[in-house]
């Protein structure tokens, strides 16, 4: 027999797709970046901590965490005026999302982050960055929970 008569080998089955189960959040800022985790299985976020580093500087921090976290998922918060018109830190939001898309080949999921910040201050948060990522997610998963029940 030679090698054109052999099989192929055979390659197993893909593993079956499964729906997005562990996150991590962001709610972006300039100087600051608040990051919380969470899963479907609990269906809220919990914050982490709040990145203070800028530029690339911030994605070696942020590449620590998803190494630690190993998240299925990012969720991003994308801030807008109070009747919705997108400004100047929505934009930067977006391009924030891609990125972390681009470096980390994760899918990203944005959200609708308005008063976020201003919510969980009215809660007493002690870290209202991370606390507002958490917001955010638990905000997504509950999104998701109304579309597709676990």
């Amino acid at each position: 027999m030679t090698a054109a008569d052999t099989p192929p080998a055979r390659t197993p089955p893909l593993p079956p797709s499964r729906p997005y189960q562990t996150f991590l959040a962001f709610d972006y800022g300039l100087k600051r970046t608040g990051v919380a985790s969470g899963n479907r299985l609990l269906g809220h976020g919990t914050p982490l901590t709040t990145v203070t580093a800028e530029g690339d500087a911030r994605f070696v921090k942020i590449a620590a965490l998803i190494q630690e976290w190993q998240p299925d998922a990012l969720v991003v918060g994308i801030p807008f005026h109070p009747d919705g018109a997108a400004h100047d830190n929505t934009r930067r939001a977006q391009r924030f999302a891609r990125q972390l898309q681009g470096r980390f080949r994760l899918p990203v999921f944005e959200v609708d982050e308005r008063y976020s910040t201003t919510e969980v201050l009215a809660g007493g948060a002690r870290d209202a960055d991370a606390a507002a990522a958490a917001l955010l997610l638990t905000q997504y998963l509950d999104e998701q929970e109304r579309k597709e029940p676990r």
